[in-house]
Order: C-alpha cells, then structure tokens, then sequence
C-alpha cells in the first residue's frame, strides 16, 4: 500500500503549539534568515518521499588524487580489496654533477603517512596516525615499471589531460622489471623516524614524521643515475621520465586480515649518499645527497572482490520504487543515489494555476513551490542496518553528499560553521553529521543537514532533485573524479572523498518495512498561507 508522503505528526503539531503559546509571536527560522514579524508562527512537520538505491562504481579516474592507498583491507561484510600504487620518478635538479669518481653508498626511499604531530619531550614528537585502516602484517614489494605514464592523452591529440583509472592494475604489471625492494613483513608505525650522523660532539639527529622508510639497491641506482652523469638520459627531466620511468608499488597479504595506509607521495622522496674525490681534501672524499621526487604523476589501482550477496543485490535494484538496505563502500566502491519527492509527475503549474501535465518536475516539490512554503529546517536521517552490520570501528565515520545533477556539493557544506574545524572528523559536522553511536559503540544513524539546498529548490534556484552519497575518510576534499564510462542512472563523476576510504556501511533504504528506521527527507516549514 503506498504511503501518504504527507501524513502529519499529531505530537510533533502539538508539541509545537504548546511551546508557541508560552512565547511571542516573533520566531526566528532555523537554517534561513527568515524572521517572521507577521504573525507566520506556525511551524510545521511532515515528511516527504525518497526513492534510493545503490549502484556499484564502475572505474574511475584514480591519477593526480590527493591521497594514494597502500595495503590490504578485508571488511568483515563487504569483501577484501587491495590497493597498488605506480608512480613516477623525477630529478630534483637536471644535468647533475656528481664529481669525479662519484660512488653510491646507500640509498633510501621516503614516503610519509598522513599523521598529526603531539607533544615534543626531549626532542622526541609523538605523532597520530590519520587514515590506517587494519593492524596486520601485509607484504610489499617495489619495481622498476617500464610503463610510460603521459601528461596528456594522445587519443584527444594531446589536448586533454591523460586519465588513468582504478582497473589498470594488470596492465601495469605487465611492465614490471627489476626487483628493486621486498618488505616480507609491513606495518605502519606511529614512531617518529630519527636519523644519527657524527659521532661524539658532532653528532646530529635528522626527524621525519612517521613514514615507510625503506634502503634501496645501492649498485641499481648507481647505474641507474650516478654513471649517467652527463649523459643525455639526465640532461632534462622530460629524458629522465622516458629512460626510468617509474616505480610500482605492490601489496599482499600474508594473513587473513591485513593493513591498508594512505601515503603523501607529495613529500615522498629518494635519498642517494654518495662519495666523490673532493679537490680540496686530499685524503678524504666528499660527500653529498642527491634527491628524486615521487610528486608528479601517480596512480591508485584497485583489486576488490565482494560480497556475493551484495554484488548480487546490486546488481537488481528497483531505481522505480526504491530499496530496503543502501549500500555504501569507499575505494573503487559503492555509492547510493537519493530522489528527493519521488518520482510521481502527473500534473504542473503556470502563471494561470494547474496544467494536468508532466513538467519534469516531482508533483510533491510542484505543491511546495506553489505553496511558498518557507523551509526552517531540512534533514535526511540515515539509520545503519545493524542487523547487517558487524560495526564498532570498521564503520565509517563519515558520508558525504552532494548535488548529483551538477556533481557539486551543496549549498550547506559552504555555509557550515564548522568548515574549519582542525580536527578533520569534526569538520562540516552541522551539514554532514558524524555517526551516532549507541551504547555498544555500534553506528546507530547519520543525520545530513539539507535546509539551505531545499530552500534553493522551493525558491526555484535549482532544479536537481537527485542527491549522491557517498561514505568519506574525511570531507574536506570533495573533488569529483571522472568515471571511465557514464554509469546508469547518469553517474559521471565520484567524490575524491570516496576513493580514500576503504570502509562500507549499510544502511536503511525508504523500501524497509522498518517504519521508524524508513529513510525519509524531514521538512520542518511555515506555510505562509495559512
């Protein structure tokens, strides 16, 4: 039996009316600047249809993204998946001179964690890791690629920017050549990294912040830089990315869990020690670091295998009526679409009234915009699936939404208090509420605030009635990230947001049988016609 999308809330009236009657007249509206001063003081709450459904991604873009994941994840319910990384190399400085007789004497690799520095005792920072997912051993293994990664697509004659997505991960390996490195056993410390040089009096102490830190191959590098001094293969570093043209970095497992990392590869770094004959010392060499970068480009490549039963329920979704359970995954995930007023459009208005028609428009938002409703407060309350859910601190934190039609977050998100927030998890909380646990720390619900982009639909300001959610590591980086190829129904682009975070969610669709855990679009509102 279909529900009446505007069935009021006798306590929610009445409780209203009460509070009302032992205050002024005057109130002002939450979320908007509407103050009424003419008597408008009934407030009122209803609930309006949503149709929503889930859709598993497809690839998408994953080069040049904000942060590159590194490791194993297995989801107790959503499945494994194993994230890769190809990167380029790049001279620090071209047409090096190393000096005479210039020899290796180590070298290492670079690549710091995402972290937050503490408090400083006796020159020790203590540090906390951000976006570490799992706490097992993985293995890691570094090679030489021979693949050739391009600034620029040649299928555009070189006039767009080369994309390279999530599924290449195979034709990468198709590349690989020498061994340059194997970590057997690989997990991420939390320890700042202290380097000793000198002895005695002239001892120093070089700190990074907590990062992989790995030795290279002295003698491949020696060939591979120091013996090219002069030589056209260092001259520039366009030479350079043609003759060594990256390193790709592999994960396994070599338990049933395993441990996934995002790594900065903007501040990544290889460290070449080397001696020389140094003219002023006779009986001594000099010494000297010559460095390479790995912030040019890179990309993320995903191996996700899923749960048979999800995978199978999304691939029947009812997009007409909507679906009990919405699923949401990060990496090369799971995202869910919300319809706002469902999809009825039997009639329409003009300037001369009601036009029996189909204007595009959903007949639920026809009424609102023709009622002039002023919009107080509007929010979208997403109830976990804890039946489904193992929960506890494989739950995501945080979803984010966004303005499906134009691939833009919403009008909210700008205007959120919180939006500088230092704490990454606690930034743009008003708009995009953290989880809500219960007692048992299991995620309970997540409350999306949506006043100010209702009030741009009633007030005729935008047209897009579809909203997109997506789970998030944090949410201050929503760039959108191209998919390969446009998916049904439309989807175009993902949040970056999305790509960094490896966990899933499920949570109650507007198809549950579930009354009071239903997906629903709260309109708080004042009719000024009444």
């Amino acid at each position: 039996m279909k529900k009446n999308p505007f069935l009021p809330y006798t306590v929610a009236i009445f409780a209203i009316i009460i509070g009302l009657a032992s205050c002024s007249e005057d109130f002002e509206s939450i979320g908007t600047e509407i103050v009424n001063d003419q008597g408008l003081n009934v407030e009122v709450n209803r609930e309006a249809t949503v149709v929503a459904y889930s859709r598993k991604l497809s690839p998408f873009r994953s080069n040049n993204v904000t942060k590159y994941q590194l490791g194993t994840y297995s989801d107790p319910v959503f499945g494994e998946s194993t994230a890769n990384i190809l990167t380029q190399v790049n001279l620090s400085e071209s047409d090096p001179d190393f000096g005479e007789n210039a020899v290796v004497d180590s070298v290492y690799i670079y690549i710091p964690y995402f972290s937050t520095a503490g408090e400083t005792e006796d020159e020790v920072t203590e540090y906390t890791l951000d976006s570490i997912y799992g706490s097992s051993p993985i293995r890691l293994e570094f090679f030489e690629s021979t693949y050739l990664l391009r600034n620029l697509d040649p299928t555009s004659n070189f006039e767009e920017a080369q994309r390279y997505y999530t599924d290449e991960g195979s034709l990468f390996e198709d590349y690989l050549s020498t061994s340059l490195l194997e970590i057997p056993e690989f997990t991420p410390s939390a320890s700042e990294i202290a380097l000793v040089e000198g002895e005695d009096d002239d001892e120093e102490t070089t700190r990074f912040a907590p990062g992989l830190r790995a030795q290279l191959s002295s003698d491949f590098f020696q060939q591979l830089i120091i013996d090219k001094s002069g030589q056209p293969e260092l001259l520039s570093n366009s030479n350079f990315l043609n003759y060594f043209r990256g390193i790709y970095i592999k994960a396994s497992n070599i338990t049933a869990n395993g441990t996934l990392v995002n790594l900065n590869l903007e501040e990544a770094v290889i460290d070449i020690s080397y001696t020389f004959d140094d003219d002023d010392e006779v009986d001594e060499r000099g010494t000297d670091v010559f460095q390479l970068t790995l912030n040019s480009i890179s990309v993320n490549t995903f191996d996700t295998t899923l749960n048979p039963t999800i995978a199978n329920d999304l691939l029947n979704v009812d997009r007409v009526n909507g679906e009990e359970n919405l699923y949401l995954r990060g990496g090369e995930g799971i995202m869910s679409i919300i319809e706002l007023f469902g999809n009825e459009d039997s009639i329409g208005y003009n300037d001369f009234g009601v036009v029996n028609q189909p204007n595009g428009i959903p007949d639920e938002l026809d009424e609102i915009r023709q009622k002039g409703w002023l919009i107080n407060e509007a929010n979208l309350v997403f109830h976990v699936n804890q039946d489904l859910m193992v929960g506890g601190e494989t739950e995501p934190e945080r979803i984010f939404i966004y303005d499906f039609k134009n691939n833009e977050r919403l009008t909210d998100y700008d205007l959120d208090p919180t939006i500088s927030e230092t704490e990454l998890v606690d930034a743009v909380t008003t708009h995009l509420g953290r989880l809500e646990r219960d007692d048992s720390d299991n995620g309970s619900y997540y409350k999306v605030r949506i006043t100010n982009f209702m009030n741009n639909l009633v007030n005729q300001d935008s047209t897009g009635v579809k909203l997109g959610l997506v789970v998030a590591q944090d949410v201050i980086n929503p760039n959108f990230l191209k998919l390969r190829n446009i998916q049904s129904p439309g989807i175009e682009y993902v949040p970056e947001v999305s790509l960094q975070s490896p966990e899933g969610t499920i949570l109650y669709g507007n198809a549950t049988p579930n009354e009071e855990k239903r997906l629903t679009l709260e309109i708080y509102y004042t009719d000024p016609n009444q």
